[in-house]
């Protein structure tokens, strides 16, 4: 009969820790649809519930010590993200909840601690060090956010919130058009359907007339604080400048984007400087979706109302761009940082 009743015992114990751990499970789910109703202090209940069956469940606390900070109850998620952030286990994302909170406080140092510590870990963490570098701009330490931005898109360069902040602040300061023009555009192609990609697009557009304004691209190539492939860039880009007299509009970007990727390849410059943009530039020519994919960006930058129009009467070559922007991942090598 022993046998028998240590069998039933650990079957027992067996269903009865599975029960647990579904009801866990089940409980952990009605609170991620609570947060995403914002219902917070609901959210909160059920996490502590589900975290009495499974304590030990680093997604469930991290979900809690988030669900405290969006509720705005930033001593609990201080206090849970600290012992989050001392576990073996703690990733990038932990680092940034407690980052977020501390930031909440203005608790500047206390995070600047924090996030010194999570790059040792996590050295190239796209999100780590775009946290860093918000953190410093809300610290008016506006050279020392860009640094921390630049070095994101270095070691994470899918990463897009790097590149929307960089080009807010190269927009700015209006010391560094070329970077707006290429950071912006990196962007939109990872960030493509969100209010901050119209955003961007108003800013290219912008940049591009500003780049122009600045006089002969020729000359601007030459300056001694350009990088090799920043002056590579100008100088090819130089080539259609007869295009911008008649000014910089949707129609006339396409025509110097189009005459510059031509010259870029035929220079053989891509082999000297691969780049992921580029390419995907000349993919769109030879697909027939160049004019469609510049529409995009800056037909609806300039004028909302006109891009439609030319929508409404391109509608087979729209509808294709738009399915091949949807329906593509795009990847960036760490290998094609030139700055």
């Amino acid at each position: 009969m022993r046998p028998l009743l240590i069998v039933f015992f650990v079957a027992l114990t067996y269903t009865s820790f599975a029960q647990q751990t579904q009801d866990a499970k089940q409980l952990y789910e009605t609170a991620k649809t609570l947060m995403r109703q914002a219902d917070y202090d609901n959210a909160v209940l059920v996490l502590q519930n589900a975290l009495k069956q499974d304590p030990n469940n680093i997604d469930m606390q991290k979900d809690l010590a988030f669900t405290y900070f969006l509720k705005r109850d930033y001593s609990n998620a201080i206090d849970l993200g600290k012992k989050l952030t001392d576990r073996t286990d703690a990733d990038e994302q932990t680092y940034q909840i407690l980052g977020m909170s501390y930031k909440a406080i203005a608790e500047y140092k206390e995070c600047a601690k924090l996030y010194a510590k999570a790059i040792k870990s996590f050295p190239n963490s796209g999100v780590l060090y775009n946290e860093w570098g918000e953190l410093l701009a809300m610290d008016k330490d506006v050279n020392g956010s860009i640094t921390e931005w630049e070095k994101g898109i270095s070691v994470d360069p899918e990463y897009s919130s790097n590149y929307y902040n960089a080009v807010q602040y190269y927009a700015q300061a209006g010391t560094d058009y070329v970077k707006v023009l290429l950071y912006g555009e990196l962007f939109l192609n990872l960030e493509s359907y969100t209010t901050r990609s119209a955003d961007v697009k108003g800013i290219l557009l912008e940049a591009w007339k500003k780049l122009y304004l600045k006089g002969d691209l020729l000359k601007q190539s030459n300056d001694k604080s350009n990088s090799p492939f920043v002056k590579q860039f100008l100088e090819i880009l130089s080539h259609s400048a007869s295009v911008a007299e008649d000014g910089i509009t949707p129609d006339n970007l396409t025509s110097i984007r189009a005459r510059f990727i031509l010259d870029w390849f035929s220079s053989k410059s891509n082999e000297k400087f691969p780049y992921r943009l580029f390419d995907h530039q000349q993919y769109l020519l030879r697909q027939g979706l160049f004019e469609a994919y510049n529409q995009w960006i800056f037909g609806a930058a300039a004028s909302p109302s006109a891009y439609q129009v030319w929508v409404d009467t391109h509608d087979k070559q729209a509808a294709s761009f738009k399915q091949f922007q949807q329906s593509r991942i795009f990847k960036i090598p760490k290998s094609q940082y030139y700055w």
